[in-house]
């Protein structure tokens, strides 16, 4: 949706696309890259491996700054 102003793409008003909007992008393309419903399994469980790295750095970073003290 242009402007994100609510009136879909060419100014026709909502409801007027391919339904590509906030939801329905997320489901087909990820960081880039195309990604089909059988594969958004495989990579869901990539993006929580990834974010659960992330987490226990941060984890790590808090303990030591409170060990510091």
């Amino acid at each position: 949706m242009p402007k994100f102003d609510g009136t879909g793409p060419m100014g026709q008003g909502p409801m007027t696309g391919r339904g590509l909007g906030n939801c329905g992008m997320r489901r087909f393309c990820r960081g880039g890259r195309f990604i089909s419903p059988k594969n958004e399994l495989a990579a869901l469980e990539e993006e929580q491996k990834i974010l659960e790295e992330e987490l226990n750095a941060i984890r790590e970073e808090i303990n030591a700054l409170k060990d510091e003290k």
